[in-house]
């Protein structure tokens, strides 16, 4: 099975006035193609440094970062933005949708700086992530017309639109209720079980639980790479809540 992520001795170190800070101490992981995979660890623990890296938002002070196969360390600003939008599929905790703009037309963006794909693909492209997501009655709708869960549905969208290696998924169910969260987790598992390999940070042990994999981050070191051996079932978890979560 291919290798998506492979991280070698990975350091980052940061200069706050005359101190030099440690962020990340080392730490090697792969993610293999097909895998869900989760990223905890508390505030202070390395992992939105990590998340940088792994995003193509930054590089390391040390250490190897490959992305499908490609080096990412020596790369350009530039590159590493051309091969971020190629390869990666973003979705945030605050969703990062533009608010005058049609849930088809954010999820269309990422396409707009594709120059060999035509106005009429990147439209056909859209339509499609859309529908597979549930949203197919929602595509002109703003995100002031829609609910959290809704607006997240059409973030995850547009991370899928450009078929990325990788949907890289940031605290993702973090502004949501219980319910929502869990009707989020049970799609991510449904486009894993459709073959999206799937890197997801979380604090939330409930939510990590509907991964295959845990990596848990402290004080910028890996303290465990647990296989969970039968992840929860998000659609179990949904139809389990009581109906006073309703």
């Amino acid at each position: 099975m291919s290798e998506i992520i492979k991280a070698l001795n990975l350091k980052r170190e940061f200069m706050v006035g005359n101190q030099k800070v440690l962020a990340l101490k080392g730490i090697s992981f792969a993610v293999h193609a097909g895998e869900f995979v989760t990223f905890m660890g508390a505030s202070g623990s390395g992992k939105s440094t990590l998340l940088n890296i792994l995003g193509c938002l930054d590089t390391p002070s040390e250490g190897e970062y490959l992305l499908d196969g490609i080096s990412v360390k020596s790369m350009s600003k530039n590159e590493r933005a051309r091969l971020r939008n190629r390869k990666i599929g973003f979705v945030f905790q605050t969703y990062n949708l533009l608010p005058r703009t049609t849930a088809l037309e954010n999820v269309e963006l990422p396409l707009m700086y594709n120059p060999e794909i035509s106005s009429h693909d990147r439209r056909e492209k859209a339509k499609m992530v859309l529908e597979a997501v549930g949203l197919a009655n929602r595509m002109d709708h703003t995100p002031n017309q829609m609910s959290g869960g809704q607006q997240q549905r059409v973030a995850i969208a547009r991370a899928l639109v450009n078929d990325p290696v990788i949907i890289l998924a940031d605290e993702a169910t973090g502004n949501l209720d219980t319910r929502t969260s869990y009707e989020i987790m049970a799609l991510f598992q449904q486009l894993n079980a459709n073959g999206k390999t799937i890197a997801f940070v979380t604090h939330e042990p409930d939510i990590a639980a509907f991964s295959q994999r845990s990596i848990v981050l402290r004080d910028g070191r890996i303290t465990r790479d647990e296989v969970i051996s039968k992840p929860a079932s998000a659609a179990d978890a949904l139809a389990g809540l009581p109906k006073e979560e309703e």
